[in-house]
């Protein structure tokens, strides 16, 4: 696994101010809520730190939202997402109220850094304490996060946020979009999204 280069020195990606970030959520969780533990041990980008650095995560879009979180272990060839997965779930759309300078992991960020994303941001999580160090470098250097492709997505841009460079205070909630998956409607929106990907949303444990 290749480990950052010293010194790191990564192109920066602007987040302006008003750009989308689609963040999916589970209740009670507060919509804005950074994080400093997960169900897992590690994420991508997360957790590192003695006390670990607060996070969270979000997206360009809600389908790149979707595909990095109830859909993350799901296989490429397809399978099935259990009520456990999505149920308690929601999507609500966050606004930054100022630039944010995120560490590019993608396109040329990456060839600046002399890695790939197979390395990288297209691992399996078998490798999230290494890629974890990456983030480690980024925060030290200053950066409010990462922005990287999504793997599940890889059209679509997806962030991650250090909590104690940016607050609550520095997004905005924009109450034009939200979904609850508990809800028949956003249900059957993510019946239809997950169809053509090969994945079965099932209603019960079978």
């Amino acid at each position: 696994m290749t480990l950052p280069p010293d010194p790191f020195n990564p192109e920066v990606f602007t987040l302006a101010v008003g750009e989308p970030v689609y963040r999916v959520f589970r209740a009670p969780r507060g919509v804005d809520e950074f994080r400093t533990s997960g169900p897992t041990a590690d994420t991508r980008f997360a957790f590192f730190g003695d006390p670990n650095a607060p996070v969270l995560y979000g997206a360009e879009t809600d389908q790149a939202a979707v595909c990095e979180t109830v859909l993350h272990d799901i296989p490429q060839s397809g399978g099935a997402v259990l009520p456990t997965d999505y149920q308690n779930r929601a999507v609500c759309l966050l606004r930054p109220s100022r630039d944010l300078q995120l560490a590019s992991f993608m396109g040329t960020g990456l060839k600046r850094l002399g890695v790939e994303a197979k390395e990288l941001t297209d691992t399996e999580s078998a490798h999230y304490p290494e890629t974890n160090k990456w983030a480690e470098a980024a925060h030290a250097n200053g950066h409010d996060g990462i922005s990287w492709m999504s793997r599940k997505c890889n059209s679509d841009r997806a962030y991650v946020f250090f909590g104690d460079r940016v607050s609550s205070d520095d997004f905005e909630q924009d109450d034009s979009y939200a979904r609850a998956f508990a809800n028949p409607d956003d249900f059957n929106w993510l019946v239809d999204f997950c169809a053509p990907l090969h994945v079965e949303v099932l209603i019960e444990m079978g």
